[in-house]
């Protein structure tokens, strides 16, 4: 039986236009240096995402591109605020390294007054997603568990590790949905985690929603919910009819020259999570 549809609740997210976007060097298995990008294709299917976002009544604030950093559109992994508080980034990769600083210079010159410079690997919200329970922690690929402690120290919320085995879901944020943060209620694909970090996902999420192995492999998973609406990768095809049961109107987008670096909607979106009360 279809659920009646959900409630939206207004959203601020960080964005980054993807004027310097382009493929040269390869840290994911999405990446193909050979491969070119058509720029102006990108910024249209960027600018489609922010559009429909303002549209929806959320907030978009904008991060200015930094000549030479490619993955900056990806501001997702920039830092993780919950609380208004905001753990940064620290980059696995070289390539990413001078991100961290033009995240974090952003939040303190917007007001944010409790700033961490990470001591470990994390890649922000590619690798931490947030219920009103939990922070769901991913590891294996790029996130290091020490990275964990710190985050659950600082945020001061229990966190569960998630170990990831598939090297093309790379980020939690890859293979894991939050879908409504205030009913714990998420949507992942069970491939993408170790048996025990399955085991963990069942018991905590019995109701989940379960993606498919074709909807992950579309990133499908790499999606953003306002509690109603789920804008994800249109190619995800079925997800839609089970979100809309649950009462969710699922949105599908257009981000495929994006997807040449390796990510999708979740990956071009950072929230920006006020502190309550």
């Amino acid at each position: 039986m279809r659920q009646t549809p959900r409630e939206a609740s207004p959203r601020r997210y960080l964005m980054c236009p993807p004027t310097h976007f382009e493929v040269t060097y390869s840290i994911n298995p999405w990446m193909d240096p050979t491969k070119p990008v058509d720029l102006p294709l990108a910024l249209a299917q960027w600018e489609d995402l922010t559009a429909k976002y303002r549209a929806l009544g959320h907030t978009v604030e904008l991060l200015d591109p930094v000549p030479g950093l490619p993955d900056m559109v990806f501001t997702a992994n920039g830092a993780t605020v919950v609380d208004g508080r905001v753990l940064g980034a620290r980059f696995a990769h070289p390539q990413r390294t001078e991100e961290e600083a033009a995240h974090l210079d952003w939040f303190r010159g917007n007001g944010y007054a409790e700033v961490r410079v990470p001591e470990h690997v994390n890649e922000g919200e590619g690798d931490f997603a947030v219920t009103s329970s939990w922070i769901l922690a991913g590891r294996g690929f790029r996130s290091t568990p020490l990275s964990h402690l710190e985050a659950q120290e600082f945020f001061g919320r229990p966190l569960i590790g998630l170990e990831l085995v598939d090297p093309r879901y790379y980020h939690l944020d890859t293979a894991l949905c939050v879908l409504d943060p205030a009913r714990d209620e998420i949507m992942y694909y069970p491939g993408a985690f170790s048996p025990g970090s399955r085991a963990v996902l069942s018991r905590l999420f019995p109701d989940a929603l379960l993606a498919t192995e074709q909807d992950a492999a579309t990133l499908g998973l790499n999606a953003v919910s306002d509690g109603r609406h789920v804008l994800l990768p249109q190619a995800a095809v079925d997800l839609f009819e089970p979100l809309r049961d649950r009462g969710f109107e699922p949105v599908g987008m257009d981000l495929s020259e994006l997807l040449k670096g390796g990510g999708s909607v979740k990956c071009c979106t950072q929230e920006l999570r006020p502190r309550l009360g």
